[in-house]
């Protein structure tokens, strides 16, 4: 069957760039280790994942929508503009982007919205024809997670996949309680906060016992512990905007042909990559 492989690409580039075990440089003096480890990760992943299909989405610069509903929504990242190249992974996406081009990799750079909001897009339109594997450390995907859809952690021979069953013994919900989960526990990573004293445990006790976020709003007051209660009962509103924060949606993009997505590798090894874009 075919399998696309959607790589979150800002996710892959700051876990090779701040995790490769030192700073790499090239003959030249440029700091590369980055796009070693982002090329070197990207072929090891597609092999895992025995992937036909691969495209990889990266966050342009953009105002972000989801600011208008949460002006503290990311607020807690590291503004790279103010630091130096050689401690900026932004610095290295010119490289990144050439080794796509040598690898003939589709690629896109998301300018309008959020890239998993992009991510979300293709899950919707070719989840249902084809087996699609997500790579990223980013949690939010997990409410995409589906009988052909699953999530890659990729730590080497640590990697895990992540699917119905993972998210079943790890949290005790389903992908479709995914949102109202972490609308009430909130996300540290956005700077989204949740309900005081709802912690993983009681999030998923009050899901098994009303349902959806909008029901245990609804029966608050049936709740039998007092400062749940009323912590659920304060926090109203603001889980409903948590919710419309953490849900991805469908949006208009390219319409790429399936074709345009083939991965063909030519044998071509990480070095001889970065040899072909001038790096090595």
């Amino acid at each position: 069957m075919q399998k696309l492989l959607i790589i979150d690409g800002h996710n892959l580039l700051f876990q090779m760039f701040f995790g490769m075990p030192s700073r790499i440089i090239n003959k030249d003096g440029k700091v590369i280790h980055g796009v070693l480890g982002f090329v070197g990760a990207l072929k090891k992943i597609i092999k895992m994942t025995t992937s036909t299909h691969v495209i990889v989405i990266f966050d342009g610069e953009h105002e972000n929508e989801r600011t208008e509903l949460l002006t503290d929504y990311k607020a807690n990242r590291v503004d790279y503009s103010t630091v130096s190249d050689e401690a900026n992974p932004f610095s290295q996406l010119e490289d990144i982007y050439a080794a796509l081009d040598f690898m003939k990799i589709m690629y896109i750079e998301v300018t309008e919205f959020e890239a998993d909001d992009a991510i979300a897009s293709y899950v919707h339109r070719y989840g249902e024809t084809m087996r699609i594997v997500i790579s990223s450390f980013d949690s939010d995907f997990f409410q995409l997670i589906s009988d052909t859809v699953s999530i890659l952690r990729y730590r080497g021979e640590n990697s895990v996949i992540c699917d119905e069953a993972y998210l079943q013994d790890k949290y005790g919900i389903s992908p479709e309680q995914y949102v109202d989960f972490k609308s009430l526990t909130g996300d540290n990573a956005d700077n989204i906060k949740g309900a005081e004293k709802v912690g993983p445990k009681t999030a998923v006790a009050l899901i098994n016992q009303f349902g959806s976020l909008e029901d245990i709003i609804n029966n608050a007051d049936k709740i039998a512990k007092p400062s749940i209660k009323e912590s659920v009962l304060q926090s109203s509103e603001k889980l409903r905007i948590n919710y419309q924060l953490i849900k991805l949606g469908s949006k208009n993009l390219p319409t790429f042909n399936l074709d345009d997505l083939v991965y063909i590798d030519d044998g071509a090894k990480t070095r001889d990559v970065l040899k072909g874009i001038g790096l090595s």
